[in-house]
């Protein structure tokens, strides 16, 4: 299964909805479209169409990831995505933030959870991670098994590492990663010591400065 950006926003988009909003769900195709096009909790933001949004749906029944109500007067549209991927309710929580928001470190995932899934510490959304990540292949009573997480290559400078959804299919880690500001040649624990102490420095600065406007004036 290898999604389209479009296809993962609106399966992201009808999951947390379901969850967050459950007096609204199923979506209409004009509230679907309005859902995948905030700009709150969104990254990147996109600006769908309708005809956008209908042509994903239609990719998704095909891979029975959502289905529509047949009851209503106006056709609206659910997911099935616990079902077909064989997913725990923090495990829908926590895929759901990766199809809308991207790469994430475990302190991102918990701290953007609480409408979907409360984790109580950072050790939980960890675990719900690397349980994602280490599914074994196959097929379990009918649905979809193998694992749905990756963790990325730490970045140079950052201080965690991120994880992905496979969903979109294996992320290119051949892309170059950013490069860190530093002298010509020098070699890696140069350049982090470099930003390290640049970093004290403005932690210092700042921290001065919150001093000086809490002395008492004379």
């Amino acid at each position: 299964m290898q999604l389209n950006p479009i296809e993962l926003r609106v399966l992201g988009s009808l999951i947390e909805k379901e969850i967050a909003t459950p007096e609204n769900y199923p979506l209409s195709l004009n509230a679907l479209v309005n859902a995948c096009n905030q700009r709150s909790s969104r990254d990147p933001v996109l600006d769908l169409t309708e005809d956008d949004v209908r042509q994903a749906i239609h990719s998704l029944e095909q891979h029975e990831l959502v289905t529509p109500v047949r009851d209503a007067r106006v056709p609206k549209y659910e997911h099935r995505a616990r079902t077909v991927l064989n997913l725990r309710r923090d495990e829908t929580a926590v895929l759901c933030l990766l199809l809308l928001r991207g790469p994430q470190t475990p302190g991102e995932i918990r701290s953007r959870a609480d409408r979907l899934y409360t984790f109580d510490d950072l050790a939980s959304a960890q675990s719900t991670l690397e349980r994602l990540a280490a599914r074994p292949a196959g097929q379990a009573d009918g649905a979809t098994t193998g694992p749905l997480t990756m963790l990325l290559p730490r970045q140079p400078g950052s201080r965690e590492a991120r994880y992905t959804h496979l969903l979109g299919g294996l992320p290119d880690l051949s892309a170059p990663l950013p490069a860190v500001a530093a002298s010509p040649g020098a070699p890696e624990t140069t350049q982090r010591i470099e930003q390290l102490e640049a970093r004290v420095a403005q932690l210092e600065a700042a921290l001065q400065a919150i001093q000086a406007r809490l002395e008492p004036v004379e």
